[in-house]
């Protein structure tokens, strides 16, 4: 489990469901492993401390620019949605 904490605790499941399916895995948890198989990157489960920074970066950057993207394609799909009705 990461050591960050989202600034709303309740938050917390929906960002899970959110890594989940922008890494199109069943378990959240299986997310970052995901993004480090497609980065070719050894990440195991527990301690990972072979792991370079730059390399850790590169799984936790891949997670969350996927996660914007689809936050912005969800925002753009309600917002036409909206102006559909109107």
């Amino acid at each position: 489990m990461s050591r960050r904490k989202p600034l709303v605790p309740e938050a917390r499941n929906g960002l899970d469901q959110l890594k989940a399916r922008v890494q199109q895995v069943s378990d959240p948890n299986q997310a970052k492993f995901e993004a480090a198989s497609e980065l070719h990157i050894p990440l195991e489960p527990g301690y990972n401390g072979n792991l370079t920074s730059h390399d850790a970066g590169r799984i936790g950057g891949k997670l969350g620019g996927s996660m914007v993207k689809e936050m912005i394609r969800s925002a753009q799909e309600q917002l036409a949605a909206k102006q559909q009705k109107q």
